[in-house]
């Protein structure tokens, strides 16, 4: 077996601080093995390390709200004892690297997601962002996503029924591709993913395991470059036909009330879905990792465990249930096997060839995955005036600094628009076409943005060659009431006014031209 350092941490998309950590959480250096189970949990796509700060400030219950957060769906409540269960995913990047295959298994994983909580999935819906129309990889890649999406939905008897399209060439380069599934259930037969009953025995369903999209998760975390298109080999192939005698055979099964829990096989395979189910339950969890279905000769632990080889289940059933179960997906042609059970060791343990080749502590893969509050950017915006009393009480210098202080904010950021956008907002013709869709961090709902239109509708205002008297007292403010420099100011300010509504008058012309373009397209 390869010998683990730092160096090779690094290759598996680990930090030297990620891997010191592991180190420390272990009590010893990990096997190889152990560091590309690590690696496939502590990847951006496993434990959303940078995003999950800001995704628990969102958000997520409510009366209606079943289950938010933190299972293989959401369920949402609407009546008549009836459910939705819900899933939305992205899958850019393997879109990006191969657009049908990357498309189609992220359709594939949600539909998955959807019917190991008990509902039979309805509808597939989708969000998908492209590059301009005229950029060489746009057409491939519209192609390529859409007949994915499309292709494996109406395979497995799922229609794509809407969705929204768009082009930018802010895309060119990186894709965008949100799909979704909904299905429906009944609310009192909601099945869920949190293991229970030590000695329980854990169950392999579905396809065949093989070399399939090893540390694709990982890829799926990666950025953008020039190297992308040379990890195709990393983008699983999905077969909808196979998920559809899954999804029976699950559906089936759940009608016989043997199952005490259910988990999807998705990103990072069996390594996600076996410590997903026991760090839920607080339990360990042992595999006999020689009888695992293999379709491959000579798999290794590290194989099989990383391997995303589409269309395959992890069960717990209760005691008892094995011979029942192994009939119905028998039936449906699907491989079964008892691979495991469950344990109070709190550890991931794992034997091949009657050896040990992993124990990790459950808890340090999910609970103690790094977390990440990233370097950002803030807006500080300039104080609101509500009300017409407030502006005789402004301070006109602590006006001007806040405003400077947003302007170079924004600046910074190199968002030029947003600031040629701040000093037209007085263009009250050109509001609703123009800037609301171009401003980013404020949209139509936000009560914001027509406080900020109010803003400088009542500061910045122009009425033919006389400047607003408040504009005035900034001017005034700003030259140290120097006559000439507030006479020299005042005309740069009307020539760059003119400017400024010449290049808004451009811009909105061919988003117009734009527009009709895709319209007649």
């Amino acid at each position: 077996m390869q010998k683990v350092s730092k160096e090779l941490a690094i290759k598996h998309g680990l930090t030297a601080e990620e891997y010191n950590k592991i180190i420390k959480l272990m009590g010893r250096n990990p096997n190889l093995v152990e560091l590309g189970i690590f690696s496939a949990m502590w990847n951006e796509h496993c434990s959303y390390k940078s995003s999950r700060i800001w995704l628990q400030t969102l958000p997520t219950k409510n009366k209606y709200v079943i289950q938010g957060p933190g299972e293989n769906a959401g369920v949402v409540d609407f009546g008549d004892g009836d459910v939705v269960i819900f899933k939305i995913e992205s899958h850019n990047h393997p879109s990006y690297i191969e657009p049908y295959q990357g498309a189609a298994t992220g359709v594939g994983g949600i539909l998955r997601d959807v019917f190991t909580m008990g509902a039979r999935p309805v509808a597939n819906l989708n969000s998908i962002r492209f590059g301009s129309p005229n950029h060489e990889k746009t057409k491939y890649l519209l192609n390529g996503v859409v007949s994915g999406i499309g292709g494996y939905g109406n395979c497995i008897g799922v229609p794509t029924v809407g969705g929204e399209t768009e082009f930018d060439e802010c895309y060119n380069g990186n894709i965008l591709v949100n799909a979704m599934n909904i299905g429906v259930a009944k609310k009192n037969k909601v099945f869920y993913s949190i293991a229970s009953g030590v000695g329980n025995p854990v169950v392999y369903v579905g396809s065949k395991t093989g070399r399939d999209g090893i540390h694709g998760a990982t890829m799926a975390s990666a950025e953008f470059d020039e190297d992308s298109e040379s990890k195709k080999p990393t983008v699983q192939v999905g077969d909808p036909f196979t998920e559809k005698l899954l999804l029976e055979a699950c559906l089936e099964l759940m009608q016989k009330k043997s199952i005490v829990s259910i988990q999807d096989m998705g990103a990072a395979g069996l390594t996600s879905s076996s410590i997903e189910m026991a760090s839920k339950g607080d339990l360990g969890i042992k595999i006999n990792l020689n009888l695992i279905p293999c379709r491959e000769n000579n798999m290794t632990p590290y194989e099989i465990m990383l391997s995303e080889s589409q269309e395959r289940m992890l069960i717990v059933l209760k005691k008892g249930k094995e011979k029942e179960a192994r009939k119905i997906f028998e039936k449906w042609g699907l491989d079964f096997a008892i691979i495991g059970q469950l344990t109070n060791s709190k550890k991931l343990e794992l034997e091949f060839n009657k050896k040990n080749v992993c124990s990790i502590p459950i808890h340090s893969l999910g609970d103690n995955a790094p977390k990440y509050k990233r370097d950002f950017i803030t807006y500080s915006y300039p104080k609101i005036i509500n009300h017409d009393s407030d502006i005789e009480k402004l301070d006109i210098k602590s006006y001007v600094k806040d405003f400077l202080k947003f302007t170079f904010s924004v600046i910074k950021r190199g968002k030029i628009h947003e600031v040629a956008s701040v000093f037209t907002f007085g263009r009250e013709d050109l509001i609703p076409d123009m800037f609301i869709p171009l401003i980013e961090g404020i949209n139509s709902e936000n009560n914001d943005l027509n406080k900020l239109i109010y803003y400088f509708k009542r500061h910045i205002e122009v009425d033919g060659d006389m400047h607003g008297p408040m504009s005035m007292e900034m001017l005034s403010y700003l030259c140290n009431n120097d006559p000439s420099k507030i006479s020299e100011s005042a005309l740069i300010a009307e020539k760059a006014l003119l400017a400024r509504i010449s290049l808004w008058d451009g811009i909105e012309n061919e988003i117009k031209t734009k527009k009709n373009h895709y319209e007649k397209a």
